[in-house]
């Protein structure tokens, strides 16, 4: 089709996400097989790359963005712009599972925290005791400096006994056969309790004019 030199792309096909290091696809499709396109990046300067016009460009392209275009009987045309995103991901998966405190009193906040270190690319899921009744609010933050971390934060507010247990967090490689999950165990009690550990015996004997000291370990 010489007014349609390019085949339209859908929305999804014009953001890439790319694993850094992976070669990929910049989606551009002509009507005419033989047509002759050049790739150009966000600067207007050509980018080499092999083309086949049934798939696109192939290659390591950098994060940016790149359009394609080719002239037909002395028009040229440009296709839509792609943005290419490149995402940080190793083959290891390092996790962390962090609680502030493992004994709670009803009615108090529990907070858990499991870190994905040096990946973008992962699917991470909770278990926990509330989590049929969807009780738990969860909030990602993406850290990119100094390094690369992502933050899964599990809030339980209101916490009763129930919410006793095993919480764990199992996170996933999106592209890789990749597994690692961490779990730490919980503890709500009805009231708060105070342990007293008293380091003397039920009688004690004192000479006259002694000083002695009396020691409780209270927790």
């Amino acid at each position: 089709d010489p007014d349609m030199p390019f085949v339209p792309s859908i929305p999804e096909d014009q953001f890439i996400l790319v694993e850094e290091g992976d070669p990929t696809i910049i989606p551009c499709r002509t009507s005419d097989p033989n047509a002759q396109v050049t790739l150009i990046n966000s600067s207007d300067k050509d980018v080499f790359a092999f083309y086949d016009s049934k798939q696109g460009f192939i290659g390591n392209f950098p994060a940016g963005s790149y359009t394609c275009k080719t002239t037909v009987e002395g028009v040229e045309f440009k296709s839509e712009e792609f943005l290419v995103y490149i995402l940080r991901a190793t083959s290891q998966l390092p996790v962390e599972i962090e609680a502030l405190k493992t004994v709670y009193k009803t009615g108090e906040t529990i907070v858990v925290t499991c870190v994905v270190f040096d990946n973008e690319v992962v699917n991470l899921q909770w278990n926990y005791p509330g989590k049929v009744k969807e009780k738990g609010l969860i909030k990602l933050d993406d850290i990119k400096v100094p390094s690369q971390k992502l933050i899964y934060t599990l809030t339980i507010p209101e916490a009763t006994v129930k919410d006793t247990g095993d919480y764990e967090c199992t996170a996933r490689h999106a592209t890789k056969e990749v597994k690692e999950n961490k779990k730490v165990v919980i503890t709500v009690h009805d009231k708060g309790f105070i342990h007293l550990e008293p380091q003397f015996s039920p009688l004690e004997a004192v000479n006259l004019h002694e000083v002695k000291h009396f020691v409780v370990d209270v927790q």
